[in-house]
């Protein structure tokens, strides 16, 4: 009686003890916060920056995640990590709310329709998949895609990042991996107080408005857009701003967070190419698409040969300075896009045929840098190539073309009648061609030892020979930035996008990432530098041992089931035999 008494006791105080221990752990983690990752990639270990942008959240954040159905594989494991990302950021901030929903759930199909309609209308594109059913194969549209809202704004995002020529696994991984950037992103952009101003350079020939119009209108979710003709205007670029009034002190600092010059045809003047550098000096961040050469289609519609020459920009030199040589030259490629040709007549009706034109390079990104980081290829159109100087700044390349490429040295000659024979291989046997470069660092002015006669009395200047800490990117092609537009009618199309193959290319998504990264900096966006192992089964050797792996799936688990309770029947009649 006693020793029942004694183990009744020792049972209370265990059960007592383990209540004390559950309430002081749940009372600590109430305190101090923690989460533990143990995948060996740390693929639930969000960045500092994202954490910052969640955790001084003040109001609800609302996913609606258009990713719910009957999917095959690959996108059940899209919605999954859409899901556990989702609960990660809720896990640091309960503001974050989402649902999934089902676009296709609707059985009427004028109202499925309409739903589409609207979603489409939102910015989100569908996507057609082929279903196995048991009558055969069936279509079923998907719309991969979210969208985010923040009080009264909201921005839609796509899950899924087609890439040309990249198997469906690898684009699904790819997609996975750029999931925290593009959540994160997007709610900074919402939850900004004040967009930073950027500004489209004109003055020299530069692209106007309808050519860069359809960038122009991404731009504007996250930027206030300018476009602005310097005119030799000393303070054009900078600002003035007193900070002590009775030393009347004054502090010069760039008036845009960054500026744009794309597509110059005409020489800048030794005065705007000053405003420009210093502008840089003063921290500026510019994205320059400059085509060094002169080529255009039009100049081959009536003539099967054109020559292509230098364009007059003398900006040469001053990129020379900061550590990029443009070169005069024209980089053709046997990785290219198709063009159209009238091939004949068929009927009333002229005969349309596709032919590879080596002048547009077809550029798949190979850096790991998170600016191109698993990006779709991009159309190029008479591209230059782009050497960096030795020592200064960091340089990064960040786009090349292919392996099968070669140069077309000033004055190059362009001919159609490429088209109608096979490429000589050994002419185009390499290296890659640089083409966008990244440049980082403190540069030096290209006016140290020059200043220009017209404004070297200008007491306004405040002239600064090295630069603080900016950046800068170098693009060799300044039409992966222009739109084309729709024929017959005339209104922009979205960039990247061919309406003559019908293809959309990664152009418009390489811009907004070089954006992105010279005006919010390297923090947020290095997040899309995260890497998710993708981890396949070999198909080869599970149909060639199907039956043995079914039955190692089947029989081993239940086998190891059997071990363990057979050994604890074993124990627990050794342990009350006595």
């Amino acid at each position: 009686m006693k020793k029942k008494r004694n183990i009744k006791s020792r049972l209370i105080v265990q059960l007592i003890l383990l209540i004390l221990i559950i309430s002081s752990v749940s009372y600590i983690s109430s305190i101090i916060f923690t989460r533990f990752d143990l995948t060996s990639e740390k693929r639930y270990t969000l960045s500092d920056e994202t954490l910052d942008i969640i955790k001084n959240l003040d109001d609800i954040v609302y996913f609606k995640v258009y990713l719910e159905g009957d999917f095959p594989a690959g996108f059940k494991r899209l919605r999954r990590e859409t899901k556990e990302i989702l609960d990660e950021f809720r896990a640091y901030n309960k503001n974050i709310q989402y649902e999934f929903i089902n676009p296709s759930a609707e059985t009427d199909l004028q109202e499925r329709n309409n739903t589409y309609r609207l979603l489409v209308q939102h910015g989100l594109n569908p996507t057609n998949l082929q279903v196995k059913t048991n009558s055969g194969m069936d279509q079923q549209v998907i719309f991969p895609g979210c969208i985010i809202s923040y009080r009264d704004k909201e921005l839609p995002v796509e899950l899924l990042d087609a890439q040309l020529n990249t198997p469906p696994e690898a684009v699904l991984n790819n997609s996975i991996q750029s999931l925290e950037f593009k959540f994160a992103n997007a709610i900074h952009k919402l939850s900004r107080k004040k967009k930073p101003t950027i500004a489209f350079i004109e003055g020299h020939g530069e692209f106007d408005e309808k050519d860069v119009y359809d960038v122009t209108q991404a731009f504007k979710q996250d930027f206030a857009v300018d476009r602005f003709r310097i005119d030799g205007q000393i303070n054009a670029l900078v600002k003035r701003r007193l900070v002590d009034t009775a030393k009347q002190d004054y502090r010069i600092e760039a008036k845009y967070a960054a500026i744009i010059i794309a597509g110059p045809d005409s020489a800048f003047s030794a005065k705007d190419r000053f405003i420009i550098d210093q502008y840089i000096m003063y921290g500026g961040k510019v994205l320059w698409l400059i085509d060094p050469m002169f080529a255009s289609m039009d100049s081959i519609q009536n003539s099967e040969m054109t020559v292509a020459v230098e364009k007059p920009l003398d900006i040469q030199s001053q990129l020379f300075t900061y550590g990029a040589k443009l070169n005069n030259d024209l980089v053709t490629d046997i990785v290219s896009a198709s063009i159209p040709l009238r091939t004949g007549q068929v009927g009333n009706k002229p005969r349309i045929d596709f032919f590879q034109w080596y002048y547009f390079p077809l550029v798949t990104p190979t850096s790991s840098h998170p600016i191109v980081r698993n990006l779709n290829a991009i159309k190029t159109q008479f591209v230059s190539s782009i050497d960096t100087t030795i020592g200064g700044v960091k340089k990064t390349v960040l786009l090349q073309t292919s392996p099968y490429s070669r140069t077309l040295k000033s004055p190059a000659v362009i001919n159609l009648g490429i088209l109608r024979q096979e490429p000589d291989e050994r002419l185009y046997s390499g290296p890659r061609k640089n083409i966008a470069v990244l440049l980082e660092g403190n540069f030096l002015s290209d006016f140290r030892n020059r200043m220009p006669p017209e404004i070297a009395g200008n007491k306004e200047i405040g002239f600064k020979e090295v630069s603080k800490e900016t950046e800068m990117i170098i693009v060799s092609d300044a039409d992966i930035i222009r739109n084309q537009f729709h024929i017959p009618e005339g209104y922009p199309l979205p960039l990247g996008y061919d309406q003559y193959t019908r293809q959309t290319y990664g152009n418009k998504e390489f811009i907004l990432n070089a954006m992105s990264y010279l005006v919010d900096g390297k923090g947020l966006i290095a997040s899309r530098a995260k890497e998710t192992r993708l981890r396949l089964l070999d198909k080869t050797k599970i149909n060639n041992n199907k039956l043995l792996w079914q039955t190692i799936n089947i029989v081993v688990p239940l086998l190891l089931i059997f071990i363990l309770a057979t050994l604890m029947i074993w124990s627990r009649k050794r342990k009350y035999s006595r």
